[in-house]
């Protein structure tokens, strides 16, 4: 099992979206910085305000460059504050960085800025993507060019507030803010990840957002009560024509995946692919570079209890024959 590597340890960041742009490997992380705000559920503490990006030529050793600032959170009108996932794609030379933020009513949206080079900077959009709530979003570009985002995370990414994309009446704001709708439990169907079509100029969705249904090896999805079930961070990477969907299970701190044969799904579930890391859950990215796939993640090492701050990490996969991702641990 090969040893991973602290990529950035100069600086906290976490959630890493690693991307390869013109020979070159990208790599957009969410920025931790020490409040001083006390450890809430709903991710409070981590008052993120901007976005860096760190880039290589060789993924296990040699030198990380940071390009410093691409986004601040007072360069975009409508985001208030607490800049969290975010991607990158590009389409016909251009880089459409999506990301997520809290609103002036402390609402989750998805919001795009755009820039010449992938290393910003990052020029945003006025207003939110409409149609969009909650966190966590990847932009996946499939082989015909046709771009997906899948986004969504529960507790505080807001997931639960929703139902078939619309706020549930259980979620109207009262003297304490939003009041979270129940979460599904036990053989209740869980809460899935969403996936939208991009329109072709990547500012929009160009339909509504569809559920991402990951089921068992008998076709039936995977239950409320299963570890294994969707949470947050959803990633998507193709290989050897299947996609596959991967995601932290939050609360049980794995690293699952599925497998399905088109980008809506649905996906089977195939396994684990990180053991549990110091720190309440994780977050990555899965992309081929130079031949070698890799896994990009974080934990909370070396800040362990005391802040909870992450690191980005990296380590190779492991995959085998059959197309398998064998199961790792961050060391």
């Amino acid at each position: 099992m090969a040893k991973s590597r602290y990529l950035f340890p100069k600086d906290y960041m976490a959630d890493p979206s690693a991307n390869v742009f013109n020979g070159r490997l990208y790599v957009y992380p969410s920025h931790d910085w020490d409040s001083g705000e006390s450890f809430d559920d709903d991710g409070g503490h981590f008052q993120m305000r901007d976005y860096h990006v760190l880039s290589m030529d060789n993924v296990m050793e040699g030198e990380v460059t940071d390009h410093g600032v691409i986004l601040d959170v007072d360069d975009v009108p409508w985001a208030e504050k607490q800049m969290w996932d975010n991607d990158v794609v590009e389409k016909n030379g251009k880089y459409y960085l999506i990301f997520s933020a809290k609103d002036y009513n402390g609402v989750f949206r998805l919001g795009v800025a755009v820039a010449d080079k992938p290393e910003g900077p990052f020029i945003p959009q006025p207003d939110p993507i409409r149609r969009s709530y909650s966190i966590d979003p990847c932009v996946f570009k499939d082989d015909d060019g046709e771009i997906y985002c899948y986004f969504g995370g529960i507790w505080g990414g807001q997931l639960q507030w929703y139902r078939d994309n619309k706020l549930k009446p259980a979620a109207s704001v009262g003297e304490e803010g939003f009041r979270p709708t129940l979460l599904p439990e036990g053989d209740e169907t869980p809460l899935p990840s969403r996936v939208a079509r991009m329109t072709d100029d990547v500012l929009q969705f160009a339909e509504a957002p569809r559920p991402v249904v990951i089921v068992d090896e008998n076709g039936e999805p995977l239950k409320a009560g299963d570890p294994h079930r969707f949470f947050e961070a959803s990633w998507m990477h193709k290989m050897n024509g299947k996609y596959y969907f991967s995601y932290s299970t939050g609360d049980s701190h794995y690293l699952c995946y599925a497998v399905g044969d088109n980008p809506y799904g649905p996906f089977t579930y195939q396994g684990v692919i990180l053991e549990p890391v110091v720190g309440w859950t994780t977050h990555h990215s899965i992309v081929q570079f130079k031949g070698q796939w890799y896994l990009f993640h974080h934990d909370c090492v070396p800040s362990n209890d005391t802040t909870w701050l992450r690191s980005v990490k990296v380590l190779p996969l492991e995959i085998d024959e059959d197309g398998h991702i064998l199961t790792t641990r961050s060391e």
